[in-house]
């Protein structure tokens, strides 16, 4: 159980908190390639961190991300006209470019010096393979992009996926390292008669309470959660969380399922959620067996929270089916990800974790909170520069599933299907698929 002033410090992420400056050590994924798919293209409204901002690609490809108040009357750049390689405020003509440096001052005189001396506030942006990294720390030099096997740019045909979720990044984030929940809310209506003896789901509803080992690791926390499969072996799902958001979840094979996600705040409240993934045929059945994803999506707008917002919300209930509920469904709610949309927000927009009751299923959620406020004050109180910041190469790393003899250390017999960029020989998807 956490204290009041833990769950705030854990939850605030605005400028000056301690998890804010915590992400604020960090690259993080603020917007798609696609969302600014052509030079001159409109802005696009970005909340991150608390803070509104405004993307945009210039004539020569680069982009841009600008505090959307323009520096001299604080008129909205939102508005502004993208063009010839600058952001320019149609209030008095003043034009940025993705620097923030003040290119064109026409409401000045010809002889001034003054737009020499106003710079607007902007981040540093990477694109990469699809993805528009930001960096909104201190550093003048920013660190290092992270090592995302998923995003990398040598790897083809990524699957990215970006959904809004209406309540705080870590309730959300929590959804992905509790494997407990698997067996209930997702196929809580599932019998081991119905399932195909050797799929991981007939492992996870045969036993839905599975054991879990966990331990701290360079990049956050790793855990293995196993129950009993054939005789004399264990069905091990192994995921981690990863500074400072990062989670790679079981949904695979370990070795061959290549993924990430992150979850990043859009504010206290707000999250969007990312994730990254290779998929073969193999994982693609096995996303549409599991009915995983968000069933549809609304058309984006032009607000701060009106990007990738799913049809299903708190809204509508998320369209549940009570009748299916009672006879076919554990939840009465279609897709995956929307189920655990449900649940993270019907928490509330920031959950009140000081009357929880957790329990051993809980041991992962337990050691990923302890890290986060452990390194977060180890930086605010002596500067101590996070995981992963300076090491980028620490999230080369995979989860995914795998049966090991009974016995076994399942870290060590786990080490090389967790390396990232390998390839296992003979190594199949199939014996696990649903």
């Amino acid at each position: 159980m956490l204290s009041a002033h833990d769950n705030a410090t854990l939850t605030q992420v605005g400028p000056g908190t301690v998890m804010g400056d915590l992400f604020r050590q960090y690259w993080l994924p603020a917007v798609r390639s696609d969302e600014l798919a052509t030079p001159d293209c409109p802005p696009v409204r970005i909340r991150i961190l608390g803070e509104n901002l405004i993307a945009f690609r210039l004539t020569s490809g680069k982009v841009g991300l600008i505090a959307d108040a323009c520096p001299h009357r604080g008129a909205s750049l939102f508005f502004g006209r993208n063009e010839e390689e600058g952001l320019r405020c149609v209030y008095h003509g003043w034009k940025f470019d993705v620097t923030g440096a003040c290119v064109d001052m026409p409401s000045e005189p010809a002889e001034s010096n003054f737009k020499a001396k106003v710079h607007a506030k902007a981040y540093p942006c990477v694109e990469r393979n699809g993805t528009l990294w930001t960096y909104m720390g201190p550093r003048e030099t920013p660190p290092p992009l992270p090592v995302i096997e998923a995003n990398l740019e040598s790897q083809a045909g990524v699957l990215t996926e970006t959904t809004l979720r209406e309540c705080s990044w870590l309730q959300a984030l929590e959804g992905d390292i509790d494997t407990t929940h698997v067996g209930f809310l997702h196929n809580g209506s599932m019998q081991p008669a119905d399932l195909r003896q050797g799929s991981y789901l007939y492992y996870t509803v045969t036993d839905r309470t599975p054991r879990y080992a966990v331990v701290d690791t360079d990049f956050g926390v790793l855990y293995g959660a196993y129950r009993p499969a054939e005789p004399g072996a264990h069905y091990w799902r192994v995921g981690c969380f990863m500074f400072p958001a990062y989670t790679m979840v079981p949904t695979g094979i370990l070795g061959t399922q290549v993924l990430a996600r992150i979850w990043v705040p859009l504010d206290d409240e707000t999250v969007m959620h990312w994730s990254w993934s290779v998929p073969t045929a193999q994982s693609m059945a096995g996303r549409a067996a599991a009915n995983f994803g968000a069933a549809s999506y609304l058309p984006n707008g032009t607000g701060w929270y009106e990007r990738w917002r799913p049809v299903q919300d708190p809204r509508n209930d998320y369209l549940i089916d009570r009748e299916a509920q009672r006879t076919a469904s554990f939840t009465g709610i279609d897709g995956v990800s929307t189920q655990d949309q449900m649940i993270t927000e019907s928490l509330g927009a920031i959950c009140d974790r000081t009357n929880e009751h957790l329990g051993t299923s809980d041991a992962m959620v337990i050691r990923t909170r302890r890290a986060l406020l452990r390194v977060a004050r180890e930086l605010r109180e002596h500067g101590t520069v996070p995981p992963g910041v300076d090491d980028p190469e620490v999230y080369l790393t995979r989860s995914g599933g795998a049966i090991l003899p009974n016995g076994v250390d399942w870290l060590e017999a786990t080490s090389r299907l967790r390396e990232a960029f390998v390839t296992h020989e003979g190594l199949s998807e199939a014996p696990l698929q649903v």
